[in-house]
């Protein structure tokens, strides 16, 4: 075993995946983050350089140590390694919880976040929702951070057939968006904006069968510009699907095309598996016109020869 490994190298590896993932996506990053865990691991306890007690030195190693584990789960979560990621979540949440507010406490509410989410992903609403309901039920929350947990109750909530309570979740979270962010709300929560919002409402509206609403509000998301996350072509895929869903053959066509091209560098699985299964949904429709089958037949040999060259 070699020798401690400080916090600034935990933090600049920690950083160096986060751009990774923000740039490329989780299938070209989830080597490389899985590696860096095994490799701080073997480094023994993570100490801070800096003049500090042994108390805050404590404190810090344990916050970029949680810090690290939370990225490298949640690019496991993109790349569908939901068993790792879980692992990984599970232990970033034991060290944010035995730290002080000012330390590794500051990353919990984001754990919480992708796992509220991954429950959701797995069919497991339920879950979902008691994670996101913990959460909004602590006082004083930041603003973009009760946002956040307003979008995966409403997500939820959604898929739990519960319509109503859905939307007051979403309406709750476009409210607190349209604030200005302030100094309380966390760096992590860069992320979340307009184009993040409208996609999870189309996936919200779509888990209740709405899907003229969810095709409208996954294309604003899907077509919204700017520099957002790699795994933002989701809300592509999505659309896609819901527009087979719908059975607007045409529009479906269109939607498919745009992806083709794109497919070898998708770094999103969750997204390669979404145009998956919208290509099957054409595939298996009825009086589909012979260009969309075409287009969904080229889509699937896109990606299966992607499938083939993943790393």
């Amino acid at each position: 075993m070699e020798g401690e490994v400080s916090v600034v190298e935990v933090k600049a590896l920690t950083e160096e995946l986060v751009a990774l993932d923000v740039t490329a996506g989780a299938r070209w990053a989830v080597g490389a983050a899985l590696e860096a865990v095994r490799t701080v691991d073997g480094r023994g306890p993570v100490r801070d350089d800096a003049g500090l007690d042994d108390a805050e030195r404590d404190d810090a190693g344990r916050a970029a140590r949680a810090r690290l584990l939370q990225v490298a789960a949640w690019i496991a979560f993109d790349a569908e390694r939901h068993g790792v990621s879980r692992r990984l979540h599970l232990r970033a949440l034991e060290l944010a919880r035995g730290g002080r507010g000012a330390g590794p406490a500051t990353v919990e509410p984001l754990i919480l976040a992708v796992l509220a989410m991954q429950e959701e992903h797995l069919g497991r609403p339920g879950s979902s929702l008691r994670i996101a309901s913990s959460v909004l039920a602590r006082e004083d929350l930041p603003g973009r951070v009760a946002a956040i947990f307003q979008v995966r109750a409403g997500r939820a909530l959604a898929r739990l057939g519960r319509g109503p309570e859905a939307g007051r979740a979403l309406r709750t979270a476009a409210e607190l968006l349209a604030d200005p962010p302030t100094d309380r709300d966390p760096p992590w929560a860069w992320w979340f904006d307009r184009p993040e919002l409208e996609g999870h409402q189309g996936l919200a509206r779509a888990a209740l069968g709405d899907l003229d609403a969810a095709a409208a509000l996954l294309h604003g998301a899907a077509h919204a510009g700017g520099d957002g996350p790699a795994y933002r072509v989701l809300f592509a895929a999505e659309l896609a699907r819901v527009l087979a869903r719908v059975g607007d053959w045409r529009e479906t066509g269109t939607a498919m095309a745009t992806l083709i091209d794109a497919v070898p560098a998708v770094g999103s699985v969750r997204a390669l598996r979404t145009m998956g299964r919208a290509a099957r949904l054409v595939e298996g429709g009825r009086r589909v016109p012979r260009r969309t089958r075409e287009t969904a037949r080229h889509l699937a040999r896109a990606l299966r020869e992607s499938d083939r060259n993943a790393p």
